[in-house]
């Protein structure tokens, strides 16, 4: 099972959820679709409640069953917001209508531009880094510096990646198209298969463990699954995380590819006010320290506090493409994935 749906409900709960659905309707109130699952996030729906008298309701799911189930539900849904993982996803609940243009102040302050859809449709609250993971004993870090080089020749039979379906890679090539165009972006993927150790399977953690038992030298993955190895309990994760570098590609240029977890206002919203607000606390200092620990991920607003171990990483440059094109290159991606043979 991917990693984005291991804490996923089933469709037949999102369908009987009887309990949401006598709550949602209740004045004063702002119903949350969310396809990010942690436990910890009910202490920051708590908090904006505690702050605006504002009650949260929240209806969890895979962000495939919640765009749907908006669809289906039309002008009668009670969902006011809808929070999803990367731009891609974003993007394809923005196909379907999902979102309502949404003009604030506050957001439009608080988040940078590359963190703003241009028409306010969603807005990008955390970060996650596609970084390189690689055996500092058999490659040269000095060498190896950039996602461009993932498809170098000397690298033949060296890196582990996820399979083309997978959505993290998908907004990764999304991003080779908008700096180098389709025909440089499909060179690139096709050399990258053509230096794969083996065929893509298994989820982001799975690749990294590739390189720490020696099925492969070099990896890709977002930091987290990294961060979340070495903060495990189990000391075979530690082991793991102790044979793997971590890198953040491009610094000498662009910087590295960033991702989002973000969030827009339903397009038939019942609350949309009391929704604006809850995007525009997502936004605050308080609840972007709290959605950057949930998950190991890197705030949005600058200066916002970050974990002790990303903190420890220090400062280094992270691509400021609009998010909004990852989404909008996502079509072309697939179909480069299928031609050169991503499997």
């Amino acid at each position: 099972m991917p990693d984005y749906q291991r804490h996923a409900l089933p469709l037949a709960v999102l369908l009987t959820s009887s309990a949401f659905a006598a709550n949602a309707t209740a004045d004063g109130d702002v119903n949350v679709y969310s396809a990010r699952h942690y436990d910890s996030d009910q202490a920051l729906y708590d908090t904006f409640t505690e702050e605006t008298g504002i009650e949260v309701n929240v209806l969890e799911g895979g962000s495939d069953q919640l765009i749907q189930r908006i669809k289906r539900e039309g002008e009668a849904s009670p969902a006011d917001v809808m929070i999803t993982v990367d731009a891609g996803r974003l993007w394809r609940a923005e196909q379907e209508g999902t979102f309502a243009g949404v003009e604030s102040e506050t957001l439009n302050e608080r988040l940078p531009d590359s963190m703003r859809h241009p028409e306010g449709k969603w807005f990008g609250f955390s970060q996650r880094v596609r970084a390189i993971f690689y055996n500092p004993e058999e490659v040269d870090a000095e060498q190896l510096t950039s996602y461009e080089d993932l498809a170098d020749p000397r690298y033949e039979g060296q890196v582990c990646i996820r399979s083309s379906n997978n959505i993290y890679n998908q907004s990764l090539l999304a991003s080779m198209i908008a700096h180098h165009g389709a025909e440089e972006a499909e060179a690139w993927a096709q050399g990258v298969v053509d230096n794969m150790a083996r065929d893509p399977e298994g989820g982001d953690t799975d690749q990294i463990k590739g390189v720490a038992s020696g099925e492969c030298d070099i990896a890709v993955a977002n930091h987290y699954y990294y961060v979340r190895l070495m903060q495990s309990d189990d000391a075979a994760d530690q082991e793991v995380a102790d044979k793997v570098e971590i890198m953040f590609p491009n610094q000498d240029d662009r910087g590295a590819h960033v991702n989002v977890g973000g969030a827009g206002v339903v397009q038939n919203a019942p609350n949309h006010d009391n929704a604006v607000r809850f995007l525009e606390f997502l936004a605050s200092d308080q609840a972007q320290e709290h959605l950057a620990a949930g998950n190991y991920e890197f705030p949005v607003v600058e200066g916002a506090e970050k974990s002790d171990v990303l903190e420890g990483w220090g400062d280094f440059e992270k691509d400021q493409l609009n998010i909004s094109e990852l989404g909008e290159n996502n079509p072309a991606a697939i179909k480069i994935f299928d031609r050169v043979g991503w499997r």
